[in-house]
């Protein structure tokens, strides 16, 4: 199963490192927040990857080519033709898909611009700056179980993120972006979609989380997870300097790997 990752726009300008570099390399810890997402993922067995990048991006490119290198041992034989030999590979089994959506297009268009690579199957689809412990198998199960086109994981917050309307029964009602802030349960990302969302994608100006998503809760083909654990978006620089702590001091909730 694919999983695809929203790392293409401008976004928030955090630091002056996030003009520089798309806010998905900036590093915690050393390595970037968008490394921190895949690894999660390929702890539960999710390792093939759909980035759909757009800022930037020929640097995510080269990060992973870089990222191959410097994992392995390599020998350069230049006696006889120029040849590359890879020795013990010490990356993750990943397989990566960087594709160029467009420097100003929008969420809806980035993930309408990657269904080919997508194709007819259940895929999931989080944002590139953002981490969290959910237990990504028991989100997949959940999907699967009610039959609907959309899930998406919820999780209560004071942040201006897209609220939701959540009935008994888990099915989303309504679906609205970035209001007052008031301790409603919000969209942390984490979602899996079934490919009649493509459906609801219309150009490069569709907004996932504006018209898209909407009409999906006004259909009853959108429901909720619920995830009471960590999540933490890095929208600010002190929530980077927050997840840097965090990682620093070994006590990571969403490092659920060795």
């Amino acid at each position: 199963m694919k999983v695809v990752l929203l790392a293409g726009g401008l976004g928030t300008r955090i630091s002056e490192e996030s003009t520089l570099r798309p806010k998905p390399m900036i590093e915690i810890g050393g390595m970037p927040i968008l490394w921190h997402i895949m690894k999660e993922y390929s702890y539960y067995g999710f390792n093939d990857f759909v980035i759909c990048a757009g800022y930037r991006q020929h640097m995510i490119k080269e990060w992973f080519a870089d990222y191959y290198l410097y994992t392995s041992d390599i020998t350069f034989d230049f006696t006889e033709g120029n040849e590359m030999i890879v020795h013990d590979k010490k990356t993750e089994p990943w397989k990566v898909t960087i594709v160029d959506t467009g420097l100003n297009t929008m969420t809806g268009g980035r993930l309408k611009r990657v269904q080919k690579y997508i194709g007819d199957e259940t895929f999931m689809l989080t944002y590139g700056d953002g981490v969290c412990d959910v237990n990504i198998k028991d989100l997949l199960d959940f999907h699967i179980s009610h039959g609907k086109a959309a899930t998406l994981t919820a999780v209560i917050m004071d942040e201006e993120k897209g609220h939701l309307d959540i009935a008994y029964d888990n099915s989303v009602r309504a679906f609205r972006e970035k209001n007052v802030s008031d301790s409603k349960p919000i969209n942390a990302g984490y979602m899996v979609f079934e490919p009649v969302i493509f459906d609801y994608l219309k150009d490069d100006d569709t907004v996932l989380e504006k018209e898209p998503l909407e009409k999906l809760a006004e259909d009853g083909q959108l429901m909720s997870y619920s995830h009471h654990g960590f999540w933490q978006c890095m929208d600010t620089l002190n929530q980077k300097m927050k997840l840097e702590e965090m990682w620093e001091s070994g006590k990571a909730p969403w490092k659920v790997w060795d």
